[in-house]
């Protein structure tokens, strides 16, 4: 994905301690992902990483 595929999306809060985005589907088809599938999620500095979760 390039620069020029960025998507805008706001925070949302649900419960007290919970935050969550929405992920377009575009980018969810191009990985390859599916519903309910496991991701590991990773902070590296100021970034969020969300990656396949592989045994």
């Amino acid at each position: 994905m390039t620069k020029h595929n960025e998507a805008i999306r706001k925070i949302t809060k649900t419960g007290n301690y919970t935050y969550y985005i929405t992920i377009p589907r575009e980018y969810i088809k191009e990985l390859g992902w599916r519903k309910k599938q496991k991701v590991v999620v990773k902070l590296e500095g100021k970034r969020i990483i969300i990656e396949d979760w592989k045994k």
